[in-house]
Order: C-alpha cells, then structure tokens, then sequence
C-alpha cells in the first residue's frame, strides 16, 4: 500500500510525457496558426479599404494548419511519421534522433518538453494527488511549458494559452484547488498586471522603445492568480535576476539574436515552476542563498 501514490504519480507522469508530445506540437503550430490568422486578417482589410467586392482570393497557404492536421511529419522531407514513429521519448532513441526515411536529426528539444512535462506531471500527482488540486497543477505547469517555448521561439505568449491559464488561477481558487484565498487570487491577478503595464509604459516613455510585451503583463497576471499577490515580489525578482544573468552570458557569447533582446517569458515561467516546487516564500531565500546574500 505505501507504494501505491508513487505508482499514481508513476502513471500520472507518463500522461504527461503523452501530453508533452502534444505540447510540442503546440509549441510549433500554434504561432504558425496565429499569423495565418493575422495575413488573412490583413488581406481582408486591404480589400475592405481598397473597396474591393470580389470574393477574396485564396491565400498560398490556405491548406488546413490546425493542432489535429496536418498529420506530424519530418520538416526536411515530408515523410508522415507513423505511430510507432511518435511514442513520448522512445521513438526518439529507437531512431537515434533522426528521421527514418532521410535521416535528417531530429532536434533534441523534443524528448526534452516531453520529459520535462511528465517529471512536472508526477511531481504535481506526488504532491497533490489524482483529485482536482493535483490535475490543476499538472494543467498549470502544461501551459507554463507551452508558453516558455513558445516566447522563447517567436516572443508571443498567446493569448490562447495566458488567458486559460488566468482564468483556471481563478477558478482554482474559487473551489480551492489551491491554498491561495480568492481575494488574494484576483488582487495577485490584477498586480501582476497593472505591475508590468505600469514599468512598460515608464520603460517606454523614458527610452522611446518597448521593453515588453502585453502578454508579459497577461502571465504574470496569472501567476498572481496561482500564487497571490504577496508571491509576486519574490517571482519578479528571480525571473529578473536569472533573465538578466542569461542575457550577459548570451551577450558576452554573440549568441543575442538580431536586436538584442531576450524574451522575459520564459524566466517568468521558471520562476512560476521554481515558486510551484519550493513554495513562493522559498523562491526569495534561493535567489538571495544563490547571490550569496
């Protein structure tokens, strides 16, 4: 019987390699499906201004793109990965990393979202167990995966994907799946929020540029809802200190990409993850323990 709740996370941790193969697919289609959406948005504005009544023209890549189609498939040759091609972590070492039919390498980041979801999946199960705290965690930490890549990648958190996120904070909180009371779930939100808008526009007004963007305010919103307000200082101040010590590194390696800049999304959701583990009190104390403070 004591092996029992390991053997519930055991299992919980393997959906979460499953769900992890998933979010890879996410993380890869989901901005390509937003800026489909943005073209023919703007190619229906341009024939609107321009008064154009004829049926609008197909786009060239008017093709179904969505999550479910089309099938995955190798970016160099189009080869269609069959099922057994598409197994959480196994199929990649079974392939040693490349495609079967042009042999061309896989990236390693794939078994990488993979493991990291199902470890972040048996660690909420562990913890929380298989009742509706524990699923919320383990949906928590899905998106948090879902959007650091997805930032780090193209710089866009979705909204798709941090309005949800916000949204179940609260809700998690209304029914207490979470410790945090729903006062402070909503003033956490409504901090974490006006905190960022309010250093954008004073970043903004005193260079003329954009430090970041609106959907940093809409994440860190939402780990106010998670986490509570009194937990936003001490994210803040680990996703800025961690962000700022991989952007000198990057910078002293020429490894920034063209302008300079780093996303601040994904040292948001480090930070959200390090909070979820450690509890939000522990983060401050790790990242002063750290600097040696």
């Amino acid at each position: 019987m004591v092996l029992d709740p390991w053997w519930d996370a055991a299992l919980v941790g393997v959906l979460g390699l499953m769900v992890g193969s998933f979010l890879n697919v996410v993380i890869y289609r989901l901005p390509r499906m937003m800026e489909r959406q943005w073209a023919r948005e703007h190619a229906d504005y341009a024939r609107s201004t321009a008064g154009d009544t004829a049926p609008p023209a197909e786009l060239p890549d008017a093709a179904p793109f969505n999550l479910a189609v089309p099938r995955s498939r190798c970016q160099s040759c189009g080869h269609q990965l069959r099922w057994y091609e598409n197994i959480p972590v196994l199929s990649y070492l079974a392939l040693r990393g490349r495609c079967s039919s042009c042999k061309t390498s896989f990236s390693a980041r794939y078994p990488a979202v993979e493991l990291l979801t199902g470890a972040l999946f048996f660690y909420c199960a562990q913890r929380w167990g298989l009742g509706p705290a524990g699923l919320a965690w383990c949906g928590f930490s899905a998106l948090m995966v879902a959007l650091a890549f997805i930032d780090w990648d193209t710089t866009l958190l979705p909204d798709d994907l941090t309005l949800p996120l916000l949204w179940a904070g609260l809700l998690a909180s209304v029914f207490q799946w979470t410790t945090i009371p729903l006062a402070d779930a909503v003033l956490g939100a409504a901090a974490g929020y006006l905190s960022l808008w309010l250093v954008y526009w004073g970043f903004k007004l005193a260079t003329g540029k954009e430090g970041m963007g609106y959907g940093d305010f809409k994440l860190f919103a939402a780990m106010g809802a998670w986490f509570g307000w009194q937990a936003l200082v001490p994210l803040i101040l680990m996703a800025s200190v961690v962000g700022a010590v991989v952007g000198i590194a990057m910078k002293m390696a020429s490894s920034l990409r063209e302008g300079g800049y780093v996303p601040f999304g994904p040292f948001l959701v480090g930070a959200g993850l390090i909070g979820m583990v450690f509890g939000p009190a522990q983060v401050l104390n790790l990242l002063l323990g750290t600097l040696g403070l």
